[in-house]
């Protein structure tokens, strides 16, 4: 009896003991479980950027067109989901950097209609070995680096593969957990990283 009173006591504690720890270090704890889904470099100088496609706030197609400013690369080749509203993603996208002042000749559109990470990946690298490119930066939101660049370096045996990281607003830096859409962010992205661990 005393052996089981005294083992109920030590749960009770280790539990207490938990949920201080989580309530110390809950800010560090939320920051590693953000971090788990970004693996970025800084950039360096290729022979094409590729922006990839999902955000439709203009944040990759942005970073992108900078790092052609800033003459890490030539031109950005940007990619996409198929039609929206009648339109492919990739125009879209560099309409609104030509429209931030960004020239158009920088920018080549790949009218690939994407329905995932996987299917981007297969078609762009495709696109690259025939355009005889094997290294290149990819750009593409800061939680979405860690699998993004799994994918393509899968997906590219071979090539000199760069991972760039264009901010998100609600990301907010890694401090994911303060709003609500940040909240959204981490957890399908971490759903899909865990569905690629799977091949799913």
């Amino acid at each position: 009896m005393k052996r089981t009173k005294s083992r109920s006591v030590g749960l009770v504690l280790l539990f207490v003991a938990c949920l201080l720890a989580a309530g110390i270090f809950h800010n560090q704890i939320l920051w590693q479980m953000g971090a788990w889904l970004v693996n970025a470099e800084p950039p360096q100088r290729t022979d094409i950027v590729v922006v990839i496609g999902g955000d439709f706030a203009g944040d990759r197609i942005t970073k992108g067109a900078e790092l052609v400013r800033a003459g890490f690369a030539p031109t950005v080749l940007v990619s996409g989901s198929g039609a929206i509203y009648g339109r492919h993603e990739a125009g879209l996208a560099i309409d609104l950097a030509v429209r931030n002042g960004f020239p158009r000749e920088d920018f080549t559109p790949f009218l690939f209609p994407a329905l995932s990470t996987a299917d981007e990946a297969h078609a762009v690298v495709a696109e690259l070995r025939r355009r005889g490119i094997h290294r290149f930066t990819l750009v593409t939101t800061s939680f979405h680096t860690a699998r993004a660049g799994r994918i393509f370096r899968r997906e590219a045996p071979g090539f000199e593969v760069h991972v760039v990281e264009a901010p998100n607003e609600y990301w907010d830096h890694g401090h994911w957990w303060k709003h609500r859409e940040g909240r959204k962010l981490w957890f399908f992205e971490a759903v899909k990283t865990l569905a690629d661990y799977f091949r799913l």
